[in-house]
């Protein structure tokens, strides 16, 4: 079989310094992968030749060093902000609202979180982040009752989280919705056909505003909600994800970074000077896991044909559910062994604690398939890291990577599988070429993608949306 690796299951080293580095390190990953933060994007290439829309707004990317210093949420203090979430859970939509409340309360806003959707019996994890946003000052509601309702009407603002958030607005307040709408800021992540029901979205043209992770998810929602569903889309902004500073500081301590390198290498038993190749994601087949593993294979076999002189490669797979391993998963795992790879391969249960990963790879593949990613925030966290991404060119990463500057990217589908293969071994055999582009997709970070300019942008669309919710 495949190896399978966690860091659960190899004995830590003794050493009193590592063990502190790793515990300062590991717990800090878990703050920064709940903390990512949000930044809107500089882009003023969106024609109204689609006019039976509302316009697409970004801002400009540029801040002054005042704004750093200065919260520029700090008009949000003493305003009460209902944040509703479809559900709660360690996936991306859910973490980044929380994200939010924690920004939101740092400038005293008082915020009230409701989760539609929760299952009858405890959930551990649910449980676990209710906990950790009441200790962070965050009021937590049941999602029906008239507690809610109250709350949503005295609310300055309510903020859905994902299309499926959609459906809490009838099921929870009935005739007091169009009350509400006016002051909804509509938080949108999804990329996949079937979020496009009436059901969940019917509500969205009247609501203040729709934020949305990416331009090209932005237009995808522009053009679908008018063509299927005969709906237009409300005014929208495009907000980029961002890098926090807890994670920034990881990325830039190169001792944490040297030694979570050393320790990740001796738990997967590859050697300091080997080549890892990873992809970080949930297994799933929209992530490409599987397209990525035959890419690799590939890659080796040009290797040995062409007979070129490289460190030994490896392919990480960082994602697996070794309590409920999926069909999916079965598939890579037979795949790893009819190729008689399992040598090179390596499968790593799902974490938050990215951070060590990161440390320890050389290249990052971000290899989600169709449309692919509507942002992709494991693509700017690696370039904080300074590791060139080979990405497929689709949905987010394409407004993050600059192809042949920071990684190089290659189509989706079965077509994408040869061109990987290329990219894998070009940065396999050019040590230069991987350095460059790590140091070039790091500044690229510094540049675009760091908390304060995630802070200044959410604040404008906040206050635009307030001022249009005060008129409504």
């Amino acid at each position: 079989m495949a190896k399978h690796s966690s860091a659960s299951s190899f004995p830590i080293q003794k050493r009193w310094s590592l063990m502190i580095l790793l515990c300062i390190a590991l717990s800090t990953a878990i703050a920064f992968f709940i903390g990512a933060s949000f930044r809107a994007c500089n882009s003023r290439d969106y024609s109204e030749k689609n006019n039976f829309n509302s316009p697409i707004h970004s801002f400009d990317s540029q801040s002054t060093a005042a704004e750093k210093e200065e919260d520029p949420l700090s008009f949000m203090k003493s305003k009460l902000v209902l944040l509703v979430s479809h559900e709660l859970s360690l996936s991306g939509g859910p973490l980044l609202l929380m994200e939010l409340a924690f920004l939101l309360r740092a400038a005293s806003t008082r915020v009230v979180w409701i989760t539609n959707q929760k299952p009858t019996e405890r959930d551990e994890v649910i449980y676990s982040l209710e906990q950790r946003m009441m200790d962070r000052g965050v009021e937590v509601l049941s999602a029906k009752g008239q507690e809610a309702v109250d709350t949503a009407l005295k609310a300055d603002l309510v903020i859905l989280n994902t299309a499926v958030a959609g459906k809490w607005l009838d099921a929870a307040l009935q005739e007091n919705v169009p009350r509400v709408l006016p002051k909804v800021l509509w938080w949108i992540h999804e990329m996949r056909g079937h979020y496009f029901k009436l059901e969940y979205v019917k509500h969205l043209p009247f609501v203040a505003g729709a934020m949305i992770d990416s331009h090209t998810t932005a237009d995808y929602w522009k053009n679908r909600t008018h063509e299927r569903l005969g709906i237009k889309m409300p005014e929208t902004y495009v907000v980029h994800l961002g890098n926090s500073k807890d994670l920034m500081e990881v990325a830039e301590d190169s001792v944490a970074r040297r030694v979570l390198r050393e320790h990740i290498r001796e738990l997967l038993g590859v050697r300091k000077d080997d080549l890892l190749f990873a992809i970080i994601n949930s297994v799933s087949r929209g992530k490409g896991q599987d397209l990525f593993l035959k890419a690799f294979n590939e890659a080796l076999q040009l290797s040995q044909e062409r007979k070129l002189k490289v460190p030994r490669m490896h392919a990480v797979i960082v994602g697996s559910d070794m309590s409920a391993q999926t069909k999916f998963e079965t598939e890579l795992r037979n795949f790893v062994v009819d190729k008689k790879i399992q040598d090179s391969v390596h499968f790593v249960n799902k974490t938050l604690n990215v951070a060590p990963y990161l440390a320890s790879i050389d290249v990052l593949v971000q290899n989600s398939q169709a449309r692919g990613e509507c942002f992709g925030r494991i693509t700017i966290e690696a370039m904080a890291f300074q590791l060139p991404v080979l990405g497929t060119a689709a949905g987010g990463t394409t407004e993050i990577v600059v192809n042949g500057t920071t990684g190089w990217l290659h189509p989706p589908g079965k077509e994408g599988v040869t061109p990987l293969a290329e990219n894998i071994i070009r940065l396999a055999t050019d040590i230069e070429t991987r350095r460059t582009m790590g140091r070039k997709g790091y500044s690229r970070v510094k540049e675009m993608f760091l908390e304060h300019h995630m802070s200044r942008r959410i604040s404008l669309v906040l206050k635009e949306v307030l001022q249009k919710a005060k008129r409504g």
